[in-house]
This record gives C-alpha cells, sequence and structure tokens, in this order.
C-alpha cells in the first residue's frame, strides 16, 4: 500500500504548486494511474514517491514505512522504475542491464543469472537468444520488455510507471499493454503508472486519479469515473464517447441473460469478450442481439442492445464493483 498525505511540491518561479496538498490511498497490489492534463502534476507526484524529487511538506508511506526517513539510494532500490526511454546502458549486453540492481544489493553470480533468465522468459524473450545481446540489436517493444525486466529484477513490491510505452507504435503498444497488465497483476504488484492517454489508463487502471493544477479532482475506479464524472473538467476530459469506453470494461457474460436464442442470421461471441465487443458484432451483422458461446461453440447466453442501455444506465453499476477510496 502507498499513502500520500497532504503532499506538498512547488519550484522556484512557478506560479502555482506542482503539487497541491495531495493526499491518496493505494491499495496494495493495484494499477493505480496518475493522468491529467501537462503541468497537472502527475510527474512530480510519481517522482516524490521514490523521492527522485524531494517533497516540501507531506508525508509518503510504502507498506508502512515512511519513506522520508528511508536513504535514497537504499529506497530507489527497492522500488522498480520504468520509463518512456527505457534508459539502458548501451554498451552492456541485456544480461547486465537486467542485473543492474541485484548486482548493486550484493546478489551471488549465480542467484542473479538465474533471475535474469527467469525475468526473459516471463516477459517473452528466450534467454539463450537474448541474454548476449545488446540494446542497439533490439526493436522499441523488446527494450521495452527489458526495462520492465529490469526493474521487476530485485523483486520489488512498489513499481514506478513512466509512460512506458509513450514511444511505441499503436500495435506493439497495445499489444504490450495486456502483456504487462497480465505479467505484473499476476506478481501482485502495486504499480503507479502515469499517462497522458485516458485510453490507455482505462486499459490499465484498477483505479484512475484524475488531476488538475496540483490538486486531485477524481479518484475512483475506470468505470466509476465514466458513469459519474465528479465535474465538467473530468467529463471533458474522459470524453464524449464514454458511454462506449464503458462498455470496453464490462464482460459481456455481465449483461448476457441465460434465455439463450440462436438464430442463424445473428452472430455469435466468445463469452470471455467484452459489452464493447457484442455491440460491434451487433452492429457488423445489422442484428439486435448476440449469442454467447463457451469455447466448444456451446451457447451460454444471449445478448440485446435493450440489456446494454440498461446496464449502461444503471446508476450504481454492477454488483460487486470496487467502491471509491475516499479522498481525505
Amino acid at each position: 500500500m502507498i499513502d500520500l498525505e497532504a503532499l506538498t511540491k512547488s519550484f522556484p518561479g512557478a506560479p502555482r504548486p506542482a503539487v497541491d496538498r495531495l493526499t491518496l490511498t493505494i491499495p496494495g497490489g493495484e494499477v493505480c494511474v496518475l493522468i491529467g492534463p501537462s503541468g497537472c502534476g502527475k510527474t512530480t507526484t510519481m517522482r516524490m514517491i521514490n523521492r527522485m524529487i524531494e517533497p516540501d511538506a507531506g508525508t509518503i508511506s510504502v507498506e508502512g514505512r515512511n519513506v522520508l526517513h528511508v536513504d535514497p539510494v537504499e529506497l530507489r532500490r527497492s522500488i522498480g522504475y520504468v520509463i518512456q526511454q527505457v534508459g539502458l546502458f548501451p554498451h552492456w549486453s541485456i544480461a547486465d542491464n537486467i542485473a543492474t540492481v541485484p548486482r548493486l544489493l550484493g546478489w551471488e553470480p549465480t542467484r542473479t543469472g538465474a533471475r535474469v533468465d527467469e525475468l526473459l522468459s516471463l516477459v517473452g524473450m528466450e534467454p539463450g537468444q537474448y541474454r548476449q545481446r545488446f540494446p542497439r540489436e533490439l526493436s522499441g517493444g523488446q527494450k521495452q520488455r527489458v526495462g520492465v525486466a529490469r526493474a521487476l529484477a530485485a523483486d520489488p513490491p512498489v513499481m514506478l510507471m513512466d509512460e512506458p510505452f509513450g514511444a511505441l507504435d499503436p500495435i506493439t503498444r497495445a499489444r504490450l499493454q495486456a502483456e504487462f497488465l497480465r505479467i505484473l497483476r499476476g506478481l501482485k504488484k502495486t504499480i503507479v503508472f502515469v499517462t497522458h492517454d485516458i485510453d490507455e489508463a482505462i486499459k490499465m487502471g484498477d483505479r484512475i486519479a484524475i488531476m488538475r493544477d496540483g490538486q486531485l479532482v477524481q479518484y475512483d475506479t475506470p468505470e466509476a469515473i465514466l458513469a459519474r464524472p465528479v465535474d465538467a473538467f473530468v467529463d471533458e476530459f474522459v470524453g464524449s464517447d464514454r458511454a462506449l469506453k464503458r462498455l470496453a470494461l464490462i464482460p459481456a457474460a455481465d449483461v448476457a441473460t441465460t434465455d439463450v436464442r440462436i438464430v442463424d442470421a445473428n452472430p455469435r461471441l466468445a463469452a470471455n469478450a467484452s459489452a464493447h465487443d457484442a455491440l460491434a458484432a451487433m452492429l457488423a451483422a445489422g442484428a439486435d442481439c448476440v449469442t454467447l458461446v463457451d469455447e466448444n461453440g456451446a451457447p451460454r447466453g444471449t445478448i440485446t442492445l435493450a440489456a446494454m442501455r440498461t446496464r449502461l444506465t444503471a446508476r450504481d453499476g454492477t454488483a460487486g464493483e470496487m467502491r471509491p477510496l475516499p479522498i481525505k
């Protein structure tokens, strides 16, 4: 868990604080996305967590430890950090890059080598093929994988990710987003993720913190923010297509009824698809319902346009939706 309490930072000559009395709690094992307009304080906030920027006031606690009382170098070795530019050492091999922090921590070479191979496999890069290569021999997506592997090397409980996919092409970016969500959530890391892209925030975040002028405007789950923007600023920021964005977050099975209608003209859709996928299938086929099927093709339910309309207009969302954390 990460707790920020009345966190404040000002820079000389600036007309207002970059971060202004920010209070925020990030539950352990969740991805919290910081987002907002340029200059809103999101990157400054993230960089204060590992004390690359020192706060003027307030407290920062990571797993109950006040990081302001910890040696900054020791702190940074215990927090994974991934940036857009990756920052690999160009004259070091991929294995040496990944092993940076374990070596600083004094790990035995055998343990370090095993960890390098484990992490290369985790991010989908065959160790025998890649460990002795150099950064110049990798694509942008491969460099980003190595950057994440390096951040995970010492198994830190917390990871900071500063627009890690911003320099990638859209296809590579979407693929890596999905892969790293699977990896990082499987590892139960607490992640602070900075982006300027609302679609990326919705996809990556368990919770989203929307900032403006150094202050927190709304902090909630992606679906709750899309369903109930707190003010006109958030409404405009998330976009006029927020209803469609919500559909992408809703599993198709949550909208389906058990009244299965098998109509040859109607499309069929995998049961693990989203409500957005269901709507796209209906529009493409000119149908008003879609049949969900399991991996064997057996029908498991039906989704209608009326059911999706009802789901979107429900004020409180689905049962089991995560409730917002209080802003202190």
